[in-house]
C-alpha cells in the first residue's frame, strides 16, 4: 500500500528513497540526506498526510535544528516549532507564521512500500 502527501501537489516521477518507514518515529521529526542538504521528516500516522518533509534548516540562526523542533497546531494549522526562537513553520508549505520574510522549503513526500521516498524537483 502506498501512501502520498496530499498536501503537497507538485506532480513528479521521478522519486529517490530517503529512508525506511521503520526509520520514522510517530509525533516527531528525523533528519535525512537529500540531494545535498538536510531535510526533516515528521510523521504523523493518524494525519490525513502521514509525512511532511521541510528544510532542516533554520532560516533565522542558521543551525540545522528543525527536525529537533515540536510539532503542533497553532493559527488552525500545523507546524513545527524551531527549537532555537520558537518560530512557527507550517508543514504544509513552508511559511512562517510569525514573519512572512522567513520560510522553509519543502518537498513532495510519501511512503511507497517500506521506504520513504522524496519527489525529485
Amino acid at each position: 500500500m502506498s501512501l502520498s502527501n496530499a498536501a503537497v501537489t507538485v506532480q513528479t516521477s521521478d522519486w529517490q528513497a530517503v529512508c525506511s518507514r521503520h526509520d520514522l518515529v510517530a509525533q516527531s521529526g528525523v533528519v535525512v540526506w537529500f540531494e545535498g542538504r538536510q531535510v526533516a521528516l515528521f510523521y504523523l500516522p493518524e494525519h490525513d498526510t502521514p509525512v511532511f518533509a521541510v528544510d532542516n534548516q533554520d532560516p533565522k540562526s542558521g543551525a540545522h535544528v528543525i527536525g529537533r523542533g515540536l510539532i503542533g497546531h497553532l493559527k488552525g494549522e500545523l507546524v513545527v516549532a524551531a527549537p532555537l526562537y520558537k518560530q512557527h513553520f507550517c508543514l504544509s508549505d513552508g511559511r512562517c507564521l510569525e514573519d512572512a520574510g522567513q520560510s522553509l522549503q519543502v518537498w513532495p513526500v510519501r511512503i511507497s512500500g517500506e521506504q520513504v521516498e522524496i519527489g525529485l524537483a
